[in-house]
């Protein structure tokens, strides 16, 4: 069967994650991620405190180890190579180390600055994110062009079809929890985050990141690799470190993404990584085609019996 993996991104993490897995290849690339970041990235994944692993700086090393990690404990299983890799934000820099285009060390250095970036960029209080259940494309757009106040206000997540997030200043954040449904959405609720990602308000720290970026290997992927900012792939160095650049501060077309790897015939997708998010966004964007979560030992071999068959 032709399968694609996906790899979630921020929000995904718990204290405690990939911990019901036995094998020592988690605890190797904990270890290995601290010896590059030069702190403990293993205890704070295993002890927290879950407000020290929330810090957006931490998060992002913290939750690209442990996707990384369970990728080799996927790859070790003896499972043939997936068709393509996908990553939610985040993730996509999980997806681009499995796909071998950045090493694990260059990628763990990029989330750190990454996240120091996007909290310098717009400080705690300043800026916020809501989802908004319920609307189509064209009626968030509407909705958007709708307010008038100071500030930006603008679509973030693309997540699936009636799922959109959007990003801006905390007064249009505000206004969009006390005006959605009056302007035709189910409902509105406030995404547990300070820095509003994906959205113009990260420019500057994109163009930052991006004069990093042009400081490490980035090599074409041996597994195409779709983007978060147009659901395509086939793009060399120069190429994805522009994508990496312009997805911080441009939506995440995730519904797009997931019906791009259909339309190429994917028949399965696994989600790898902590949590079950991105199979909960597939069932309202692919419900015919089966999406397994990694996260429990359970769920691993599951996957693994439907692809290889033992």
């Amino acid at each position: 069967m032709s399968y694609a993996v996906l790899f979630p991104g921020q929000g995904s993490q718990t204290v405690g994650m990939l911990a019901a897995h036995s094998s020592p290849l988690i605890a190797q690339t904990f270890d290995e991620a601290s010896d590059v970041l030069g702190w403990d990235l293993r205890r704070l994944v295993s002890e927290g405190p879950v407000e020290e692993l929330n810090r957006t700086e931490r998060t992002q090393p913290a939750l690209l180890a442990a996707d990384v990690a369970l990728w080799r404990v996927w790859c070790a299983r003896g499972v043939p190579h997936p068709i393509a890799l996908a990553g939610h934000s985040l993730g996509e820099y999980s997806a681009l180390v499995a796909a071998q285009s950045l090493g694990f060390a260059d990628a763990l250095k990029l989330v750190e600055l990454r996240g120091q970036l996007m909290q310098a960029a717009v400080p705690e209080g300043v800026g916020g994110m809501a989802a908004v259940i319920g609307l189509d494309d064209a009626q968030i757009a509407a909705l958007c062009a709708a307010y008038d106040g100071e500030g930006v206000l603008e679509a973030a997540n693309y997540n699936s079809p009636g799922q959109v997030v959007l990003a801006g200043h905390a007064g249009a954040i505000e206004w969009v929890l006390a005006n959605a449904k009056a302007l035709g959405a189910r409902m509105a609720v406030r995404v547990p985050m300070s820095v509003p990602s994906h959205c113009s308000l990260m420019r500057e720290a994109a163009e930052q990141l991006h004069a990093k970026m042009l400081e490490v290997t980035v090599n074409a992927p041996v597994i195409p690799v779709l983007h978060n900012l147009d659901g395509q792939a086939g793009r060399g160095g120069d190429a994805i470190r522009a994508v990496l650049r312009d997805q911080l501060h441009q939506p995440v077309r995730w519904t797009q993404t997931i019906e791009s790897l259909v339309a190429q015939g994917v028949g399965a997708f696994v989600e790898c990584g902590p949590g079950k998010v991105l199979c909960g966004l597939n069932k309202r964007i692919a419900k015919s085609v089966p999406c397994q979560a990694l996260e429990e030992p359970m769920g691993l071999e599951q996957a693994a019996t439907i692809l290889i068959g033992q």
